[in-house]
């Protein structure tokens, strides 16, 4: 059974948060304020925080930014996740990925059914690790935010939960660049 072991000590994660919007700004982002309100309760650190166009080359391109930047473990997008044409998120995130996550997007639909049912099958939600980064991509309700943080990111980005967590890997995902 998942659990917090006590005996161990909260290591905070740095986390950057992108809101990918053709209609946002930072006055009315409620998806991203919900994670950045969440990451901060958990007591984890806002290493950034931008508000990006639906565009798959400038999303690819912050990504990578921030992938190569020391002072970010962690990068969550909000938004893009869609079937529309203007979402992009998904592609942009594989664009970058070193290795797809591929049970994040299906745990996460665990999650939402619970919540919305069969309308869960439209998200694309997705993570990944590239440069030694997590990387997620989650849907731009501020419903489904909290359902990703609340029920898979605040457990697996918390140093002391068992059985296994994000957390404890984070040394070795970047082995294979280190070898070179």
């Amino acid at each position: 059974m998942a659990r917090i072991d006590e005996s161990l000590k909260f290591i905070p994660v740095k986390i950057a948060v992108l809101t990918v919007s053709d209609s946002r700004s930072l006055a009315d982002d409620k998806s991203g304020q919900i994670l950045v309100d969440r990451l901060l309760k958990d007591g984890h650190v806002l290493a950034d925080r931008k508000i990006i166009r639906d565009e798959r080359d400038q999303i690819a391109d912050l990504l990578r930014v921030w992938i190569a930047d020391k002072g970010i473990d962690v990068i969550i997008s909000t938004g893009g996740t869609g079937l529309t044409g203007r979402d992009v998120t998904v592609e942009a995130h594989r664009d970058v990925y070193e290795k797809e996550i591929d049970a994040f997007g299906t745990v996460f639909t665990m999650i939402s059914m619970e919540k919305i049912g069969t309308s869960a099958v439209q998200s694309r939600a997705t993570g990944g690790v590239a440069g030694g980064t997590y990387l997620f991509a989650l849907p731009g309700s501020p419903g489904a935010c909290k359902d990703a943080w609340d029920g898979l990111l605040s457990a697996q980005l918390d140093y002391r939960h068992r059985p296994c967590n994000f957390v404890e890997m984070m040394p070795r995902l970047d082995e294979h660049l280190r070898r070179k």
